[in-house]
């Protein structure tokens, strides 16, 4: 007895030749609904030397009661600028931060306005709550809990010569596309959750980096 599976839309599945006869199937992103999926590439001003260990310098923070599916986070680059590194080794590390009821402050905000930052115009605009990244020095914390551990970090040497690059384009998390097979698992972000990113680097260096991050907002997951 042959069986049938029929779409939402009353479209029975096809198959394909006639050796192995495999289903047909079209891959696509998660399905947004009436909201939509985002993607946003942010660069550093200078950072300025001697900064505190464990500094925040790039936030992501969802206030709204939808969930907000965080499919990648990467770092763009870094590099040394006028003035070189003491001998040592930096880490990015990405956090979760739960609880987080009062943005940060400083640095650079993203304009997530209107059609900014949206994969189609036909998509509702963002409903992120904040988007910094560092410009000379440090974020404010704002009032969140960072997770005991990070969910991704990039470790490596750093130069003592300027000019000099640190650290190539880095997947922290997950995939750089929104296709479930690159990212079968996103972080899942509910009210008043979000994602920072920490720095620690050695003494004395100038430098800068670049973040992207990819992102779907959907009523529910």
């Amino acid at each position: 007895m042959s069986i049938q599976i029929q779409g939402n839309g009353g479209v029975v599945a096809e198959v394909d030749g006639t050796t192995y006869r495999a289903l047909r199937v079209t891959v696509r992103p998660v399905d947004y609904g009436a909201l939509g999926s985002y993607r946003i590439a942010l660069i550093s001003g200078s950072m300025a030397a001697g900064l505190t260990a464990a500094s925040d310098i790039f936030q992501v923070r969802w206030s709204t009661a939808n969930l907000a599916l965080i499919w990648g986070l990467q770092l763009d680059g870094t590099i040394s600028l006028g003035t070189g590194f003491a001998a040592g080794a930096a880490s990015f590390r990405a956090f979760i931060s739960r609880s987080w009821t009062v943005d940060g402050s400083g640095g650079t905000p993203a304009t997530l306005t209107g059609n900014n930052n949206k994969l189609r115009t036909s998509m509702a605009t963002s409903s992120m709550g904040a988007v910094r990244i560092s410009s000379t020095g440090a974020l404010t914390t704002g009032t969140k809990t960072n997770d005991a551990s990070p969910i991704a970090q990039s470790v490596y040497v750093t130069p003592t010569s300027t000019y000099t690059l640190l650290l190539g384009q880095s997947g922290l998390y997950g995939s750089s596309t929104l296709e479930n097979g690159g990212n079968p698992a996103p972080v899942v972000l509910a009210q008043n959750e979000g994602i920072t990113l920490q720095a620690t680097v050695p003494a004395t260096g100038v430098w800068q980096f670049g973040a992207t991050m990819t992102w779907s907002e959907v009523a529910s997951y």
